[in-house]
């Protein structure tokens, strides 16, 4: 598998910052990617996901797919869909996920996995591994999403579809 070519962190502010940097990171995206989303409950996970699908133009809106596992949102121009999947019931690796046919829909759709770590990167050596943590306040299960703590998102491109990628423009 390919290694770690560059990383890259920034500090957001709000929930609002969250969604934006979502749509700025949405501009570097394109068919073939998987982003692969980790932080705990209220991270910030769904939120940057919705400023991705904004930033994508995909249609529908973008929430949580935890009961439903993965949601597709087509798009509304010429771009890629957007696939989001929650892993966070699944248990397993990737054969476990294999019902949801990510292996398929990866060369034409960007592909967000939230709690993907360790379950999915063997779909492709070229990755996007993005990691959010609050800084102070809340955390853990009662903490609401939406809230205003600051977060680091640390950015790492994995392969070399995410070698000449310059993630410091995302901040």
């Amino acid at each position: 598998m390919g290694a770690p070519h560059h990383q890259y962190s920034l500090t957001v502010p709000t929930a609002d910052r969250m969604r934006e940097l979502g749509e700025r990171l949405a501009k570097l995206l394109r068919a073939g990617d998987l982003v692969l989303l980790t932080g705990e409950l209220g991270a910030g996970k769904t939120t940057l996901t919705r400023g991705l699908g904004q930033g994508l133009g995909v249609r529908g809106a973008v929430t949580s797919p935890t009961f439903v596992i993965a949601r597709v949102h087509p798009p509304l121009g010429g771009g890629p869909p957007l696939v989001h999947v929650d892993a966070y019931r699944l248990g397993g690796g990737l054969e476990e996920m294999e019902d949801l046919d990510l292996d398929v829909s990866l060369p034409g759709s960007v592909v967000v996995v939230e709690w993907g770590e360790g379950r999915v990167e063997e779909l492709t050596e070229d990755r996007l591994h993005v990691v959010i943590e609050r800084t102070r306040g809340g955390s853990g299960e009662g903490a609401e999403e939406e809230s205003d703590d600051e977060r680091v998102v640390t950015l790492t491109g994995v392969g070399a579809r995410w070698a000449a990628e310059d993630l410091s423009a995302l901040g």
